[in-house]
């Protein structure tokens, strides 16, 4: 048996899931294609990037809570030529950092599933570099920032982020259209919702409605949550602060006028979907990609300016879900999904119809690919990329 290959796979928690891409695809080469590949995982804002920019991940949290603020320097920057004018204006600053990366990980591919880490690293390579790829961890709404012409292959989640893509100048046979990798607990055929209730303790003799405010608790979510418990008819309400203990604690302080659950963060949030009617979340990419794979609808009760705006079109437009931002039109909202089942049934059947959940698998397949390539040679276009989700 050869040795295993190495895959530098670039990343930084700054929200969007980035992490958790990367990680779900290291999962899949290693259940795939076991011992072929020795990733290495590399937070490169943290471990290499100059101040203030290794202050970033903590920072993030903080930043999006100022959405005006947010969506004017998304946008700002949101184009080809501004794009690039912005990070040549920043190369001399992070010359020596990416460098570093480049020079203490040496690989035979490298894969990037953050915007900001593609081009300083490709400018740091020498002329006879790796194969490169980029995983686009936005769903619709891609950063300019992520498109680099000297990028091998990219890889996005659906046919409108593949537009933006060719929008970008990419050539269409690098661009695949594969899903949004997620882990193989969240894309396991579906488990019976009553078995799953009965295994978290929830009633069976009605409905449940599942309240997410992501791993960190974001949005109005306790707010959220009340309006929806004041909602008439017969139902049940589960509510995952994440790590917002504050949040957990005043949930946990509160009478509830329905039968209400209230957890932390989580690991079993697969086991939850599976067990919920509906879910209410922020339009995040990943929760998102999890409630397609789950076959549950989804009532979108907060998004981020710039990036998650597609996300909230895409699930309108696919008739999987609807927009209803604020705590009032939130819980109006799930009020009339729950008086017609019938709706939450024809939705989740088209959730199921167009999640990825295999995204994760296609992806190590097209990594092994490359790096069989002839000569190490990049593959370029080896996917599927017509699809129409």
């Amino acid at each position: 048996m050869s040795d295993p290959r190495r895959v530098l796979f670039l990343f930084s928690d700054t929200g969007g899931g980035h992490r958790s891409a990367a990680e779900a695809i290291i999962e899949a080469l290693e259940t795939h294609f076991p011992g072929k590949v020795e990733p290495d995982l590399v937070d490169v804002l943290k471990d290499y990037a100059p101040r203030p920019l290794d202050h970033l991940p903590e920072a993030y949290p903080s930043m999006v809570k100022v959405p005006k603020a947010w969506e004017l320097g998304y946008k700002l920057f949101d184009g080809h030529l501004r794009g690039r004018a912005l990070t040549a204006a920043f190369w001399p600053y992070v010359r020596s950092a990416a460098r570093r990366v480049v020079s203490e990980h040496p690989a035979d591919m490298i894969v990037s599933v953050h915007p900001l880490l593609t081009w300083p690293v490709i400018k740091a390579l020498p002329t006879d570099r790796p194969p490169f790829m980029v995983v686009v961890t936005d769903l619709v709404s891609a950063h300019a920032l992520w498109y680099n012409a000297e990028v091998d292959t990219y890889v996005v989640a659906t046919a409108k982020a593949r537009s933006k893509a060719l929008e970008m100048g990419l050539p269409a046979s690098r661009v695949s259209v594969l899903g949004l990798p997620v882990g193989e607990r969240f894309c396991r055929p579906g488990a019976d919702p009553m078995e799953a209730r009965q295994r978290l303790g929830w009633p069976l003799d009605r409905p449940m409605v599942l309240a997410v405010g992501g791993s960190e608790g974001m949005g109005p979510i306790f707010d959220t949550a009340r309006a929806i418990a004041r909602q008439p008819g017969e139902f049940g309400l589960a509510v995952v602060a994440g790590r917002n203990q504050r949040l957990k604690k005043r949930l946990e302080a509160t009478t509830w006028e329905v039968p209400t659950f209230i957890y932390g963060f989580v690991t079993d949030m697969p086991e939850l979907m599976q067990a919920a009617s509906l879910l209410v979340t922020k339009a995040g990419p990943g929760t998102i990609t999890e409630a397609l794979n789950a076959g549950l609808p989804m009532v979108l009760y907060s998004r981020l300016p710039g990036q998650e705006e597609g996300n909230v079109d895409y699930v309108v437009e696919k008739g999987v879900g609807v927009w209803a931002p604020g705590p009032e039109p939130t819980a109006a909202a799930v009020a009339r999904w729950l008086r017609r089942p019938e709706d939450i049934e024809k939705a989740s059947a088209v959730c199921q119809k167009i999640a990825r959940p295999a995204a994760a698998k296609h992806i190590a397949e097209l990594i092994v690919g490359n790096l069989d390539a002839p000569n190490g040679a990049s593959r370029r276009g080896v996917s599927p990329s017509s699809a129409t989700a």
